[in-house]
């Protein structure tokens, strides 16, 4: 069962990471030469079917870390830094989605949907900073998560 886990972790972890770096680091500056309705309908394709994943992504994290927190570790005060470590900056990942989602996704997707170019162009470059940031914290998470356990 923990290999079951663990590989449903990792499976997340890329899923969602590696989504973040694909829309970061790839899509956006493909989309940049675009005009504002296509690149604005394009993001609004490309998180309708990405976040969806990030849900499922979050829900398996969640679930898969805290069971194998529990059967490896007995619980938090037998788990070592670097998981206590992975949990703390994965927390701040998902109030950063959960903000993303709820709060410019949302804006962003009606503003689209009713044509208004200028409000979706000013969520799009929210869910871009909020990206920006939760980007480097997946890749750090993952970071931990590789190598933690050979720490000291």
């Amino acid at each position: 069962m923990l290999a079951i886990a663990l590989t449903l972790h990792l499976l997340s972890a890329v899923i969602w990471v590696g989504g973040m770096f694909a829309a970061y680091m790839c899509l956006r500056p493909a989309a940049g030469p675009l005009e504002a309705p296509q690149r604005l309908a394009l993001w609004r394709r490309f998180f309708q079917k990405f976040f969806p994943w990030v849900w499922a992504a979050v829900l398996l994290l969640l679930l898969s870390g805290y069971w194998m927190m529990l059967t490896s570790f007995g619980g938090f005060s037998g788990a070592p830094l670097y998981i206590h470590l992975m949990q703390t900056l994965g927390w701040v990942m998902v109030g950063l989605f959960l903000w993303l989602f709820h709060g410019p996704w949302l804006a962003f997707k009606r503003a689209v949907d009713r044509q208004d170019w200028p409000a979706a162009g000013a969520q799009l470059g929210l869910i871009r900073q909020i990206i920006m940031v939760n980007l480097p914290l997946g890749l750090i998470v993952v970071t931990i998560g590789g190598t933690g356990r050979f720490w000291g």
